[in-house]
């Protein structure tokens, strides 16, 4: 629960100065609250006051500690959005006794200037417009991925000492908001994190001697990612807190992850991990996944607590909205710890099937939430030769000893994937059975359910598809279809699946057959 160990009107005078058109030489001013903080923007500038309160997790009660949390979210902020971040700057106290921004005299608050973005372009308003599409989150991971890199890596010990009192301070919070959260329902939460955090306290150890827990973002959810100049961008950086602020870089992710599935954009989350993990390649996450539940639960239960904390200062008409949000983070909490058992599909067959098409759509509906990763023959060729997806091989690229090899490691990493208890699909053409007999043997040893799917399609239907793509990892092409179309694939025990109609016919043909759901 919130306290303001100040008066409850003390910052009143503040944000009436801030709130007055005069101040910014008569420009409009729109003003935002959040339970921390409050933002005034005006033509040019965003202005940013820090909120005389206190909770369990920040500490924003005296002068000094704002204008400490202030300096602290410039210095993180311009590590991720040097564009947007200005300077700190005071409002003082004139000698008449009027308040000033940026004036001389008594300091008597602090605040971060901005540079101001078009609000309505923030990943949150985005998706409430329906215009989160495809080419957006594969920019979003992409950059998210980058800012992960540029991360600078950190004690881990701290952060893990820490996570027990995340969920303990959760917990605390649940029971003190008992008309929100059943007593049953918190006591379950919190038995499955500690369960789920203990089970994976040996790898976190592990990733972060590798270097994989950083001092990341620490709020990376869609209200704090806008789109400037066409590319997404992260601000409002968690200051408040170093150690809240660290963490895996898979924790970081998580709470975007959680944010998009909680918004029913399961789609989009699912397009946002698997182009994360293509953008990072970093092969320790194909373990490290196994984490990603609890990382996300986690993420949930800690906005189901702040969102109940956030119904103190809301007026009357939102307090009950409120408390649903609240309700679906915590209720979401639960979800992200129900055990899934881990599947490798594969979708096969020859090029112009939509083998690529069917395993994007299937994957955000394989458990674990969210979704499956996907591997691609045609991206792990084009890795191996350290080129772009898009360019173009060179025939001795496709000689049987590196086909094999390709397949090889498609083998290795669905199985690594899928014993960290985590859904994979393989998409590649499986023309010869020892080929599928490999990953059907791989799917048995780490106990995973197999579902090998097999396209077929006439030559004119695959011949017309191949012709009219647009850039893409596939190097196939009217001749190759041609070739293909002579293969001997030998006896296939594989689900024949009709992909002559549309994708969506492909889909509800393979869910039908497979009963994926």
């Amino acid at each position: 629960m919130a306290k303001t160990p100040q008066s409850a009107d003390s910052q009143d005078a503040v944000f009436q100065l801030l709130g007055n058109p005069a101040t910014y030489g008569g420009a409009e001013v729109r003003r935002y609250d959040t339970h921390a903080a409050v933002v005034f923007l005006a033509g040019d500038r965003a202005i940013k006051v820090k909120r005389a309160v206190r909770y369990p997790f920040l500490d924003y009660s005296t002068l000094a500690k704002r204008k400490a949390a202030c300096q602290a979210e410039l210095d993180v902020n311009r590590k991720f959005a040097p564009q947007l971040y200005r300077r700190i700057v005071p409002i003082a106290r004139q000698a008449g006794g009027s308040l000033a921004l940026d004036g001389e005299g008594e300091q008597v608050e602090w605040a971060v200037e901005m540079t101001r973005f078009d609000e309505d372009n923030t990943l949150d308003r985005l998706a409430e417009r329906g215009e989160l599409d495809n080419a957006l989150t594969g920019k979003l991971a992409v950059a998210v991925a980058a800012m992960h890199e540029r991360a600078e890596p950190v004690d881990a010990a701290p952060w893990l000492a820490a996570i027990a009192g995340f969920i303990s301070d959760n917990t605390a919070a649940f029971r003190e908001h008992r008309e929100l959260f059943p007593a049953h329902g918190v006591d379950e939460l919190e038995r499955k994190s500690r369960a789920a955090f203990t089970k994976i306290l040996p790898l976190l150890k592990a990733r972060g001697a590798s270097g994989l827990i950083r001092r990341g973002h620490g709020d990376l959810h869609l209200g704090n990612i806008a789109v400037l100049d066409g590319e997404p961008v992260a601000f409002d950086a968690l200051e408040f807190d170093p150690i809240i602020a660290e963490g895996d870089v898979l924790y970081d992710l998580a709470f975007l992850l959680m944010d998009l599935v909680e918004r029913g954009l399961a789609r989009a989350a699912n397009a946002v991990l698997n182009g994360y993990f293509s953008a990072s390649r970093r092969s320790e996450d194909y373990d490290g996944i196994a984490a990603l539940p609890f990382f996300m639960s986690l993420r949930a239960a800690i906005r189901a607590k702040v969102t109940a904390a956030r119904r103190n200062l809301a007026a009357s008409a939102d307090k009950a909205d409120l408390a649903q949000s609240a309700r679906r983070y915590f209720d979401l909490a639960l979800e992200l710890l129900s055990p899934a058992k881990p599947a490798i599909v594969c979708t096969g067959g020859l090029s112009g099937t939509g083998k690529s098409l069917l395993a994007a759509a299937l994957a955000p509906e394989l458990a674990p939430i969210p979704g499956a990763l996907v591997f691609r023959s045609d991206v792990e060729r084009k890795a191996l030769y350290g080129i772009a997806e898009h360019a173009r091989l060179p025939a001795a690229a496709y000689r049987p000893d590196v086909t094999e090899t390709v397949y090889r490691d498609l083998t290795a990493k669905a199985a690594r994937v899928a014993r960290a208890g985590h859904s994979v699909i393989v998409d590649a053409v499986f023309a010869q059975p020892q080929q599928r007999t490999a990953i059907e043997t791989a799917a048995a040893s780490v106990q995973a359910d197999f579902r090998g799917l097999f396209l077929v399609a006439d030559l004119p239907t695959r011949l017309a598809r191949v012709g009219s793509r647009g850039p893409d990892a596939s190097d196939a092409d009217a001749e190759v279809a041609r070739k293909q179309d002579k293969f001997d694939v030998g006896t296939v025990t594989w689900t024949i699946i009709d992909a002559s109609g549309s994708p969506e016919q492909t889909l509800a043909n393979a869910r039908e057959a497979t009963a994926i759901k």
